[in-house]
């Protein structure tokens, strides 16, 4: 009866919000005609149809039909600067200005390298590329010829790109290396494929917080095995630290004291303009030194496009190691809170994630991997996402939240009266979960 009762509310949610969005409606009804399913980018899909948004200002946004939502998304961790940002908008006129495709190195490149590697202290030397989906497939590239081996070992609900997926399993999709599928903070199961498969791996491929797993943290005592059977077994440790980067002035690992050999990082680092970056080890990345006759390639048309050097550079400069630690700082006062009102209504629901990033989950159990975080219940999930655009909160349909810069103090008073209001109205629900 109570799978019953929450399908028939979603039901009546989407009912809702397709009464309230034609526009969006008709805009992805058009597209069907020449992207499948209307779309081209499969994260932004949800049933009934997605939402079009028009515009984007600070942390707010406006769909086609007008509404006015708070930008609790931030474009997967990518919107960190909210939208334009006018030193970064200043940043990409200079590159427009001065020609866009110029066929050779920019006067830009290497000072935003030096800018990046200077962050990350991992980082002895960088290569760019165009998302963290290319960063983690070179970074793996890398790992194989540097230890001649074939296997990676990966993590349940780990998400590293679009061919690099293992949120049910091995997408079909995916890069086909030869995969060992681990469970995400188990010490005692990981050590264990070690045994069975050390010798064989090139590269154990792990964030430090599943991002789009759930917002999962790994527990210091798992990324510490990682780093010390690594190096035991001669397997390269690459952290995808894409999502997590933000975190801490020097990414995630800074925090945690590990050190790995590769680092991937993607998203808010090209100010809001397509970036990935993939570094590490010194000895590692000067196999890609062309002046060598036994060079690796790696190409890429818009590796160095002077939009993202020039974006990128005026974003780090923006973000300094005080503003990273004010952020992380309000995120865990936002999820806090937020735990903190779930806990008072005594309903299932919790909020995991550190610093900037929180997912939602409602389950009475801990989330400590990726199976975790899948068990819990999706309808309640998807009413609490069509509830909060109800209420001017744009979120991930699989309850996924980023702050952004300009979400200040008062945005996150506004998420936490938008679930204050949705506890009090759906915690009938929410008490009948299975």
């Amino acid at each position: 009866m109570p799978a019953l009762i929450h399908a028939a509310a979603v039901a009546a949610a989407r009912k809702a919000y397709t009464d309230a969005n034609p526009l969006s409606r008709a805009r992805y009804e058009a597209a069907c005609a020449v992207m499948p399913g209307g779309n081209t980018r499969t994260v932004l899909f949800f049933e009934p149809f997605p939402l079009c948004i028009a515009r984007g200002e600070g942390c707010r946004l406006w769909d086609a039909d007008g509404h006015e939502y708070l930008d609790f998304l931030g474009e997967f961790t990518a919107g960190l600067f909210g939208h334009s940002h006018p030193a970064i908008a200043r940043a990409v006129k200079d590159a427009l200005d001065n020609g866009i495709l110029l066929s050779g190195h920019n006067m830009v490149e290497a000072r935003f390298a030096a800018a990046v590697c200077a962050r990350f202290p991992s980082l002895e030397a960088v290569r760019f590329t165009n998302s963290g989906t290319e960063a983690n497939v070179l970074a793996l590239a890398t790992a194989k010829v540097a230890t001649g081996r074939s296997k990676v070992l990966v993590f349940d609900g780990a998400y590293h790109g679009s061919v690099l997926s293992f949120a049910r399993g091995v997408l079909p999709i995916n890069v086909p290396h030869a995969w060992v599928v681990g469970t995400y903070n188990d010490v005692a199961g990981t050590e264990a494929l070690f045994d069975a498969h050390g010798d064989e791996l090139a590269a154990v491929l792990v964030e430090p917080m599943l991002g789009s797993g759930g917002c999962v943290p790994a527990e210091r005592a798992f990324l510490e095995m990682l780093r010390a059977r690594t190096q035991r077994c001669g397997a390269l440790l690459v952290l995808d630290e894409v999502m997590t980067s933000r975190l801490a002035p020097g990414g995630l690992q800074s925090e945690l004291g590990i050190r790995p050999d590769l680092t991937t990082l993607g998203k808010y680092i090209g100010g809001g303009m397509s970036f990935g970056a993939f570094g590490g080890r010194r000895e590692l990345m000067d196999r890609y030194d062309p002046r060598r006759t036994d060079a690796l390639p790696h190409a890429g048309t818009f590796n160095n496009n002077v939009l993202t050097m020039n974006a990128g550079l005026a974003a780090l400069e923006l973000l300094t190691p005080e503003t990273v630690r004010e952020l992380s700082a309000r995120g865990d006062a936002l999820r806090t809170r937020l735990n903190r009102l779930c806990t008072e209504a005594s309903v299932p629901m919790l909020f995991t994630g550190l610093g900037s990033l929180l997912t939602v989950h409602f389950t009475a159990r801990p989330v400590r991997c990726g199976a975790d975080a899948a068990s819990g219940n999706a309808e309640l999930k998807e009413l609490f996402f069509f509830d909060m655009l109800t209420r001017g909160i744009y979120l991930a349909r699989r309850g996924m939240m980023t702050l952004s810069l300009p979400n200040g103090n008062a945005e996150c008073d506004a998420l936490l009266v938008a679930v204050a209001s949705f506890l009090e109205e759906r915690r009938s629900l929410l008490l009948q979960l299975e």
